[in-house]
């Protein structure tokens, strides 16, 4: 509702798609679409490029989700991986492996591929991967590419959080107001800081920091 298209998307300030963003996890996506919808803007006038190759270029954009915007967004028979697709096939066509790549899995896909209904079959088919937990262990345990993610509380992921979280209360903040409201380990809140600003989600000026405006030079 906030931002009804790629061009309302694309005018926006930072702070306002972060503000908006808020509770949805990592920040980093919510800047990756912003800087998408104005490439998309700015090179392909208003209009998302139905080509895996062209939407891997796009930031935060890998195979995997290149791959579904293309079969969803456009129904073409592209072949992805995604967490629920790897467990529906680890569970079928390798019940007694352990370290399964997707590299093996993928030639399966294609091949099970219902080619004149793309997306209603890569619906049903990870509908059927997030029902499977619940009746067995999690195959993708069984996954070359399973790992647990580390606990959120006192990491890297909550400061920067936090520091954004602070900066979208106020216009502006000193480093040592920062710290203090973060509460953290001040050395972490200062690495954490710094690299906030060298990825762009931050402009410094002297001691003053404060959310980017995240403008595409086509703006400016």
């Amino acid at each position: 509702a906030r931002f009804t298209d790629f061009a309302a998307l694309a005018r926006a300030q930072l702070r306002d798609v972060l503000a908006a963003w808020q509770g949805l996890g990592y920040n980093r996506r919510a800047m990756s679409m912003h800087r998408t919808a104005q490439r998309v803007v700015n090179e392909f006038n208003g209009r998302l490029p139905d080509s895996v190759e062209i939407l891997q270029t796009f930031p935060g954009i890998g195979p995997a989700t290149a791959g579904a915007l293309v079969a969803f967004a456009f129904e073409q028979p592209v072949v992805f991986i995604e967490t629920n697709i790897r467990r529906v096939f680890i569970h079928f066509f390798f019940p007694d492996r352990a370290r399964v790549t997707d590299r093996e899995i993928l030639p399966l896909v294609e091949k099970t591929m219902d080619r004149g209904q793309v997306r209603t079959w890569y619906y049903a088919l990870m509908d059927y991967g997030a029902m499977l937990p619940k009746l067995a262990p999690n195959p993708n345990r069984r996954s070359a590419h399973h790992h647990r993610q580390g606990p959120f509380l006192n990491s890297d992921r909550q400061i920067r959080g936090l520091i954004l979280k602070a900066l979208l209360a106020s216009t502006h903040l000193s480093e040592e107001e920062l710290v203090k409201i973060v509460a953290k380990q001040p050395e972490r809140t200062e690495t954490m800081i710094n690299l906030l600003v060298r990825e762009g989600f931050l402009d410094r000026d002297g001691n003053q920091l404060r959310i980017a405006s995240g403008r595409s030079p086509a703006d400016s």
